[in-house]
């Protein structure tokens, strides 16, 4: 496993692409800037050249100069926009490649960690360090909508069925291939540009489809289309004369009066679709990206066709929604809000608006946010293996509890020489027993078989040269820990926890279990016993694993059940004062013992036996 070549390789493509993109940005940015001037320019000969002709009393000429330069302005003003547009997009692109140098490098600590994933009872996240601080999240997850975190984190927690992992293998490798960087990165960053309030659509969607106001007033409809029309023809009449001022001012306050009435229903229609305003214009960006890109795998067209299976494009449909949104949030401006509610009633049109939105295409946003939350979870896990090409795409196994694994190693310990092992298992109810002294890394190995299960299981690249695998119910006990909260000790939480694996394996699917030193929290004598019970009755289930341990005797079940139990071990070496360790694999039981050693060197007295 070349893993320090290849990864010093990466990190200098990064490197030369991050500096390419920054040469990129400064000369978008110079343009910028000088578009930026000339639509000053323009402003300015327009007032000049406007002024000229009404100083002049040439006022038709004056009328057309503002007309020419107001459309010459908004030209000018749209392509700076979209100069700038594209200047913060290689800012964005340029920030991309610099994180996945971080990533290579293990600087982790400004990533996301998805605490809000972090779940105790789950049956492996914890203990594998699926979430949170230093944890494969921080290392996978490239995404920044919420949707996209969501669906991550739910492949992260739930394995996928082998057709699944099948279909996203392909749609990964596709977007990991070196042709397809541009338009992937260009993705990622594409919801950069845009703030993502911590309203997330479900909530709008749950809220939005129980919410009808019209529904409920009915009649206030009917006003949003005849009182408009009727206030703006007083008003005219009016200034030609026609009426007293009376008349349009009925109409005026009947307006007032209405909205006076509604506010609280204006304003909350208001505040909740503003609330994912930002993230609607992110989606149509990145949907737009999507429909316009040809897919070669299965899964990606599956997941495009759905985008537009209506009829009307996806990214059409969702920009809909947010120019409604847009256009209701004229209201913030307090003179404009008093003069558009009080003639045109406003904020009834565009609830109406909302409303008529919902009742075409609120079930389809539904499925094309979850599509596209596919897609950018897809471009997470095609990022990371875009980053490591020399890691193993594994290969799935029809034999049950099928485990072969050449040089697996653990992703998150990023090391100069990557600690590897070997190892194959098979069948259901065995039991591989690993001893191995004090800080040896037998720990370490049951970490790193379950960490790179869980990737295999959701679609992603494992850190091996080789890898093939019976998909399984991961399961650990590793780190239980006392719980004032629960009023629970350490050796309860654990006996708690293998509880939850036995009930696990009553349940007919098949479980790969690890377990670090079990029922540590007691005597030696019970804690013998109980972990012999333990393995006879994993045994005679649809399971199999690994258990660490210090307990030597545990070794002895090899003979019990023969063909059942395996032991391996981690082993050190004391040389002088100081400890060797080679962190390898070892069949049989552990030979070499340096707890005394440590001891010693932590200044505790240890008389040294004759």
């Amino acid at each position: 496993m070349n893993s320090e070549v290849l990864s010093n390789n990466r990190k200098e493509f990064y490197r030369q692409r991050a500096e390419a993109l920054a040469a990129q940005e400064s000369r978008a940015a110079t343009k910028s800037r000088w578009v930026s001037w000339l639509r000053v320019g323009v402003f300015l000969a327009g007032a000049g050249t406007a002024y000229h002709f009404f100083s002049t009393d040439n006022q038709e000429a004056g009328a057309v100069a503002i007309l020419v330069f107001y459309t010459l302005f908004i030209l000018v003003m749209r392509w700076h926009s979209r100069l700038e547009f594209t200047h913060q997009q290689f800012l964005l692109l340029r920030k991309v490649n610099e994180e996945e140098i971080e990533r290579l490098q293990g600087k982790l600590q400004h990533f996301d960690g998805g605490a809000t994933f972090v779940d105790d009872h789950h049956p492996y996240t914890s203990d594998l360090d699926i979430f949170g601080q230093n944890s494969l999240f921080q290392l996978i997850n490239r995404s920044v909508t919420s949707i996209g975190r969501l669906k991550l984190a739910r492949w992260f927690r739930v394995a996928a069925p082998t057709p699944v992992i099948l279909q996203r293998q392909q749609a990964i490798a596709e977007l990991a291939a070196e042709n397809q960087l541009d338009w992937l990165q260009d993705l990622l960053a594409l919801p950069r540009h845009f703030k993502h309030d911590e309203v997330t659509a479900a909530v709008f969607i749950r809220w939005f489809s129980e919410r009808s106001f019209y529904k409920q007033h009915g009649w206030v409809k009917v006003l949003v289309f005849v009182l408009p029309i009727v206030t703006l023809a007083a008003i005219a009449a009016w200034a030609y004369g026609a009426v007293s001022g009376f008349v349009p001012s009925i109409f005026l306050i009947v307006q007032f009066i209405l909205a006076y009435r509604f506010r609280v229903e204006r304003d909350e229609y208001y505040d909740k679709s503003i609330g994912i305003y930002e993230a609607m214009r992110s989606y149509t960006r990145q949907l737009q990206h999507i429909e316009q890109k040809h897919f070669s795998s299965p899964l990606l067209q599956e997941l495009q066709a759905r985008l537009q299976q209506s009829g009307t494009k996806g990214s059409v449909i969702i920009h809909k929604l947010a120019n409604i949104i847009d256009f209701f949030s004229w209201r913030l401006s307090t003179l404009m809000a008093f003069f558009l509610n009080s003639i045109l009633m406003w904020d009834f049109v565009w609830m109406y608006r909302l409303e008529n939105w919902r009742d075409r295409y609120l079930p389809q946003l539904e499925e094309m946010l979850d599509t596209l939350a596919q897609i950018e979870a897809l471009a997470s896990i095609a990022s990371y293996q875009h980053a490591n090409p020399d890691y193993a795409i594994p290969v799935l196994s029809e034999q049950p509890f099928e485990l072969h694994a050449k040089e697996l190693a653990h992703p998150l310990i990023f090391s100069v020489t990557p600690i590897a092992n070997d190892f194959e298992m098979q069948g259901a109810g065995k039991t591989m027993v690993v001893t191995g002294s004090n800080m040896s890394g037998k720990t370490t190995f049951l970490r790193t078989v379950g960490i790179n299960m869980v990737l295999a299981q959701m679609g992603a690249p494992v850190y091996a040269d080789s890898m093939k695998l019976a998909p399984a119910q991961v399961y650990t006990a590793m780190r239980t820990a006392d719980n004032l909260a629960e009023n629970t000790s350490s050796f309860y939480a654990e006996l708690k926890r293998l509880r939850m694996l036995l009930e696990l394996t009553e349940k007919g699917q098949p479980v790969l279990y690890f377990l670090d030193e079990i029922l540590k929290g007691t005597n030696s004598r019970d804690r013998h016993a109980g972990a012999m019970a333990l393995i006879r009755q994993l045994h005679k289930r649809n399971a199999s694993g690994f258990i660490s341990t210090h307990d030597l005797e545990l070794g002895a079940m090899e003979q019990e059940l023969p063909g059942s139990v395996y032991n391996y071990s981690f082993n050190s070496d004391i040389i002088g004062d100081e400890i060797k360790f080679d962190y390898k694999l070892h069949q049989g039981i552990c030979r070499s013992f340096n707890a005394s050693k440590l001891m010693q060197l932590m200044g505790i007295e240890i008389e040294e036996k004759v």
